[in-house]
């Protein structure tokens, strides 16, 4: 008897130091955009999360229509738990059922999230608010602009940068550029048309936001189609960049988190999102990031405020509807491939 014992004891603690493994092997994969964005999801949401959890997080790093693309080609078996995109491409992922709804009731923060940030059937839920506006050397351009059209000006010819189209930059310029020419959400063509010779004589038709960032500290251009997060951040480390809101009105953005269908790891993902809601950790986000957050509870500084769209330029923005967009964006991009690129 006194052997079994032994024989079970040690038999219990295997099993336990087993289950503790496993439990402390807990690992959660999260899509998120590359450079800045990623450096401030791990201090201001993977650090606080990790430490509530004690759950590894591994960053996979890509763009909107990179992260849609993956989680669309593992439909039902996606590598990612959850996936930052634009709001276009998260409503894409919801149309197609590729997507987790939120349960809210899981979330302690959703009472604090302004309603506008969730997604119908609350398939994702944004998690700031952007923007695509105009970006500056101040140091060369002394006056700032004041429209797109100034893009256009002769004066930048080949010192300007702009987003390709497959890049939230790039189709939202496009739907800007489209609207100012008298265009229609289904009638590109004014925009298109518009748009070609800047796009031939841009420096580069960036795919990945930090490459407009080398692009200024090389001096290679003067002014870009960008955000003013990205500037924000590349500002306070010495560029001198200043933000630009168009009188026709930049693009608002909307950044969404969300949970792809065929994750193990469900309940810890929704933990991952209510520690993004969370108001302490959406302030530290928002004054890294130079970018708004969506919890209402959220007071930041004079500084970040003077980036943030706010007043008149939050008043002009133009804020697509994704559900829209996201039904127009494939023929948009074939018709840049095949009339802006050629």
């Amino acid at each position: 008897m006194r052997s079994y014992s032994y024989l079970a004891a040690a038999t219990a603690v295997a099993a336990l130091v087993a289950v503790s493994s496993v439990a402390s092997a807990a690992e959660l994969v999260v899509g998120s955009f590359g450079g800045s964005f990623a450096d401030n999801v791990k201090a201001c949401y993977v650090e606080p999360f990790k430490k509530a959890t004690g759950a590894d997080v591994v960053m996979k790093l890509g763009s909107s229509s990179q992260h849609a693309a993956s989680v669309r080609a593992t439909a039902g078996q996606s590598d990612m738990d959850v996936v930052f995109a634009d709001d276009a491409f998260a409503v894409q992922m919801a149309n197609e059922d590729l997507l987790v709804p939120l349960d809210r009731s899981k979330l302690s923060n959703a009472p604090e999230i302004i309603e506008g940030a969730w997604g119908a059937n609350d398939a994702y839920v944004a998690a700031m608010l952007g923007a695509t506006t105009i970006i500056y050397n101040k140091d060369k351009i002394t006056t700032p602009p004041t429209s797109w059209k100034d893009l256009f000006d002769p004066k930048y010819e080949g010192r300007v940068t702009i987003g390709d189209v497959s890049g939230t930059s790039g189709w939202q310029f496009l739907a800007a550029v489209n609207e100012m020419e008298g265009g229609t959400i289904d009638d590109i063509t004014p925009g298109i048309e518009k748009i070609k010779p800047l796009a031939k004589s841009s420096v580069l038709l960036y795919a990945q936001a930090d490459q407009v960032v080398a692009l200024f500290e090389r001096d290679e251009i003067d002014i870009a189609v960008w955000y003013p997060d990205r500037a924000g951040i590349a500002a306070a480390k010495g560029l001198p960049l200043a933000a630009a809101y168009p009188v026709e009105g930049a693009v608002a953005i909307r950044p969404t988190v969300s949970i792809p269908k065929g994750t193990e790891q469900e309940e810890l993902a929704l933990k991952f999102i209510d520690t993004i809601l969370d108001a302490d950790n959406q302030k530290c986000f928002s004054e890294h990031q130079f970018i708004g957050p969506v919890n209402k509870n959220v007071k930041l500084s004079d500084e970040i405020s003077a980036i943030v769209p706010t007043g008149e330029a939050l008043d002009k923005m133009l804020f697509l509807k994704p559900d829209e967009m996201a039904k127009r964006l494939p023929e948009w991009t074939r018709r840049w491939q095949r009339e802006v690129l050629r």
